[in-house]
């Protein structure tokens, strides 16, 4: 039985492609903090984001543009936004 063809969405993928980026930038950022406590502390807190934005590009690669995938975008922008909203990057 063939596969089914994934649907794309080329806005979702420049806004994956930008959480890559963003993800990149704020890690970097984390990885620059000298003291380790503060450091530490940063990157449990950072985790939930990089989490959501590996599911986010496995069920578009795997799957496409659906309600799933958008969901998790949702998700990741909201855990982004609280992120920033609690810590200083």
């Amino acid at each position: 039985m063939p596969k089914k063809r994934r649907k794309l969405n080329p806005e979702m993928e420049k806004q994956i492609s930008e959480a890559k980026r963003k993800v990149e930038l704020v890690t970097a950022i984390i990885n620059d903090i000298d003291e380790e406590s503060i450091q530490g502390e940063y990157i449990v807190a950072f985790e939930p984001v990089k989490i959501c934005l590996t599911n986010l590009i496995s069920l578009y690669t795997d799957y496409g543009y659906n309600d799933d995938s958008q969901k998790t975008l949702d998700l990741y922008k909201k855990l982004v936004n609280e992120f920033e909203s609690e810590y200083e990057v």
